[in-house]
């Protein structure tokens, strides 16, 4: 039986705060922390509290900061961990300049207030070259759509800008009861590895666009979801065009990309 603790933190459901519970869960969180490239820099995005924090300070090897927009809980973390007091960040992540967290690469950990958690992933994108790894909680069903691939329903948009830039796990699932308050749905933790070369070969702005109109329409044929960045006429030569969004692999959407782009410029 997994072990579990009370929270002397109420958790508001404005910041979509659910407080883990399973100390043996919160373990294997840490532990997955793999510090690529050798990077020892890992900042705890929501700790709430500090279930995580404690294994993390645990951890002599890492260089750890925690950031969180709760005051109480920042409170809270700063009373129990008085040593660790200035790596203690009151902000809001979505806010923050990432490259003045360490002033160098960064891995992050969490388990992410739901409702920003794919905004969280986007400015992890954003902001890809400082960040080598991520282990982070999602609602389940988000994280299933994350990690999944092509030719499945759940294939998505942020499925293909992650796992074009980042190689994504699904480690394990969480049941309802390991968090409090309990949310409605079971939540699952993901681990994503920043990929050796993580530069696509393609406009990256042209292939947001490229994927984003593709899924728009996901269930029209890519002939006519991406009409509304080339004319039909114009589309000669243009491969998967009988195929639909969710059975390309990112690298075809780079291949896409780089031919609607020939394209363009041919005029």
């Amino acid at each position: 039986m997994s072990k579990s603790i009370s929270h002397p933190v109420k958790a508001k459901k404005n910041l979509g705060q659910h407080f883990l519970n399973d100390l043996d869960a919160a373990q294997a969180i840490v532990n997955s922390l793999s510090a690529p490239v050798g990077c020892y820099n890992v900042l705890e995005i929501g700790p709430g509290t500090g279930v995580l924090s404690s294994f993390l300070f645990g951890k002599k090897e890492f260089n750890v900061k925690l950031i969180d927009i709760d005051r109480e809980s920042i409170a809270y973390l700063v009373k129990t961990y008085p040593e660790h007091s200035s790596a203690i960040i009151e902000g809001d992540f979505l806010r923050l300049k990432l490259d003045e967290v360490f002033n160098a690469q960064f891995c992050i950990i969490g388990n992410f207030p739901y409702n920003i958690s794919t905004q969280i992933l986007f400015k992890v994108l954003e902001n890809r070259s400082l960040v080598p790894e991520v282990v982070g909680m999602f609602q389940k069903e988000v994280a299933e759509r994350i990690a999944s691939g092509p030719g499945n329903r759940d294939y998505g948009i942020l499925s293909v800008f992650m796992q074009a830039y980042y190689d994504v796990k699904l480690l394990f699932t969480l049941p309802e009861d390991a968090f409090t308050p309990p949310p409605k749905v079971k939540s699952a933790v993901l681990h994503f590895i920043r990929k050796e070369n993580f530069e696509l070969g393609c406009d990256q702005a042209l292939f947001y666009r490229v994927v984003k109109a593709a899924f728009n329409q996901r269930r029209k044929t890519m002939r006519n979801a991406l009409s509304s960045l080339l004319p039909k006429d114009k589309m000669e030569g243009v491969p998967f065009l009988e195929l639909r969004a969710e059975t390309l692999h990112w690298s075809q959407y780079v291949t896409l990309t780089n031919i609607l782009a020939d394209k363009f410029n041919a005029g």
